[in-house]
């Protein structure tokens, strides 16, 4: 989008600059491992380096992200169907040369009702007491189906994380399939929506896991997260 990327994108600036690309190309081409899932808040591990969660409806994308930002075909398990992740997923990023790290958190999908009350209620309490009580999370990253927009799901999450006081921000996925104007109107519209959430981060990052698009940029925002040691 260049020159011309709309209000609220994150291709331009900051996160383009080359040293920061070349940040977050260093960090997440170091050793990337799973190391611990958790059904329960009382499960959670010790805390450790800063924590980045990915959040969103099933199907929306989140383990091809996962697999296309680090580089890694099957470090999350991409299913075509819904609900496949039913526990909250913990992957250890680096150190890299510079003894940056970051923890990477698959969390459950949401909006998926073809699984049992009493597992959704699972879930839904599981998500909610690990934003509240976690003190080493940096951000949680809501992504969001380019092609469809928000959802009232997404908004409810939306209210959760300011209530937490959690800092977020909104990732679109899959946007190879919409033409620039279609997916500049998509950024655009959310942007206007988080702009009136409190721990909203006002930047929306526009991704494509089947391309690449995107994903340089999102490794640099996520290394300037990450902790040295």
């Amino acid at each position: 989008m260049g020159d011309h990327a709309p209000d609220g994108a994150g291709e331009d600036g900051a996160l383009s600059d080359p040293a920061a690309l070349e940040r977050g190309r260093r960090l997440f081409a170091g050793e990337c491992r799973f190391f611990h899932a958790s059904q329960r808040a009382s499960d959670l591990p010790a805390r450790g380096a800063p924590e980045i969660a990915f959040a969103g409806r099933s199907n929306v994308g989140k383990s091809s992200l996962l697999n296309a930002l680090t580089g890694r075909n099957a470090l999350a398990r991409v299913s075509k169907e819904p609900g496949r992740t039913q526990q909250l997923n913990f992957f250890a990023l680096g150190p890299d040369v510079e003894g940056r790290k970051l923890v990477l958190v698959d969390m459950p999908g949401y909006g998926f009702a073809r699984v049992s009350k009493s597992l959704l209620g699972q879930w839904s309490a599981l998500i909610k007491q690990y934003l509240r009580g976690r003190a080493g999370l940096a951000r949680v990253l809501v992504l969001v189906d380019s092609r469809h927009g928000l959802k009232p799901n997404d908004r409810e999450l939306f209210d959760l994380l300011d209530e937490t006081a959690v800092s977020w921000q909104v990732v679109l996925t899959k946007t190879d399939q919409l033409d620039p104007p279609a997916l500049r109107s998509r950024i655009a519209e959310i942007a206007r929506e988080v702009r009136k959430h409190p721990a909203g981060h006002p930047e929306i990052l526009p991704t494509s896991a089947e391309r690449g698009d995107g994903i340089a940029e999102l490794r640099a925002a996520l290394a300037s997260l990450a902790a040295f040691g």
